[in-house]
C-alpha cells in the first residue's frame, strides 16, 4: 500500500509525517540515522512529535 505523506517535518535525525489510512489521520515518526531501526505510528501528531524529540539513537 502506497502512503502519501504530508506535513513532513524533521526533528533532529527523526522525520515526522502525517498520512491518511482508511479515512483516519495517522502520524509516523522514523529515524533516518544509519543502523537505527526506530519507527512508530501514532494516532496524534503530538505523540509523534514527542517521540521524535525524546528519541536517542543507539547507533
Amino acid at each position: 500500500m502506497n502512503r502519501r505523506f504530508r506535513n513532513l517535518r524533521r526533528i533532529g535525525p527523526v522525520n515526522v509525517a502525517s498520512y491518511v489510512e482508511r479515512g483516519r489521520n495517522r502520524h509516523l515518526a522514523a529515524c533516518t540515522a544509519p543502523r537505527c531501526d526506530f519507527s512508530a505510528e501514532y494516532d496524534s501528531r503530538a505523540a509523534a512529535d514527542l517521540a521524535a524529540r525524546t528519541h536517542r539513537c543507539p547507533a
